[in-house]
């Protein structure tokens, strides 16, 4: 294998923010089993894509916020107004996985720098007593800026943060 495309590989495993630059470099992520999953990908997710912009990137993470769901190519390809044969080479990369908003098994993310003592304890993993420290710490403290902030406010042990984040959104 090129040493230049070693390197690269090196990259792309060990940095989940390394911004994929050419055909090439997606092929190597998709070799390494790197999925984007449009309708859970962040702004950084997308940002890793050739092409895709912070505004195109802020606008798709909004759009499925808001519940839309992406179900092919062309559905990004609209969503951003370019052609769809722009896109086709990040295809090898993106995975289109489906939620059902009505299953028990799909969380409703909530915005804990706004929700309700009640709206937080209806998270499965948050009993009353947490769902008043999160409030009780947002009123003293300010809004929560992202995961990390709201793990290290609260004092949260890893492995209830890696339950919650599926749960939450800032």
């Amino acid at each position: 294998m090129n040493p230049n495309w070693q390197a690269i590989r090196v990259k792309i495993q060990n940095d989940p923010y390394y911004r994929l630059e050419s055909a090439q470099e997606i092929a190597i992520a998709a070799e390494l089993g790197i999925k984007i999953d449009v309708n859970q990908a962040s702004v950084d997710d997308w940002l890793r894509l050739p092409g895709i912009s912070i505004h195109q990137a802020r606008c798709l993470v909004e759009l499925t916020q808001s519940g839309l769901q992406f179900y092919c190519l062309e559905d990004i390809a609209a969503a951003l107004s370019v052609p769809l044969q722009r896109l086709i080479p990040l295809k090898p990369i993106l995975q289109f996985c489906y939620y059902d908003p009505e299953s028990p098994a799909t969380p409703i993310p909530i915005n804990p720098n706004i929700a309700s003592v009640e709206e937080l304890a209806k998270i499965p993993i948050v009993d009353l007593f947490l769902a008043r420290a999160i409030a009780q710490n947002r009123q003293n403290l300010g809004k929560y800026r992202n995961l990390a902030d709201f793990q290290r406010r609260l004092a949260l042990t890893p492995q209830l943060t890696s339950e919650l984040m599926y749960y939450l959104r800032f």
